[in-house]
């Protein structure tokens, strides 16, 4: 049993960071806000946790690697405490910012991939 198994890979707070402002400066129009959390797990390792602020809801969603070890990445989706009425404009709108969502956690998922492939662990 791996001592870490209870954590994801390590991405430090501050390598997402950096990769948060890269996928920025690639001009994606984002309509919310992208922070990266201060989180650790049990052995105060960085465990990775990328939150969208949603702009046409009040959700967010929430990005991470899987599980320890595993370069994959996964969404989840905050639930709305209440109905959400909404113009056609506003459901558009909140459409293109699931689609953001989505590229940035493929692009954070092929950063992990390069970054290992790199260093020699896959």
């Amino acid at each position: 049993m791996h001592p870490l198994e209870d954590s994801p890979p390590r991405r430090s707070r501050e390598q997402l960071e950096e990769w948060v402002k890269e996928f920025e400066r690639e001009e994606h129009c984002i309509a919310g806000s992208i922070t990266v959390a201060p989180q650790e797990d049990t052995h105060t390792e960085d465990t990775g946790l990328v939150i969208l602020r949603l702009r046409n809801a009040s959700a967010s969603i929430f990005m991470k690697p899987r599980s320890y070890d595993d370069p994959m990445w996964e969404l989840t989706l905050t639930e709305h405490p209440a109905d959400l009425g909404m113009s056609v404009h506003d459901l558009a709108s909140l459409a293109a910012e699931y689609v953001v969502a989505s590229n940035l956690c493929t692009f954070l998922q092929w950063k992990s991939l390069d970054r290992d492939r790199r260093s020699g662990r896959r």
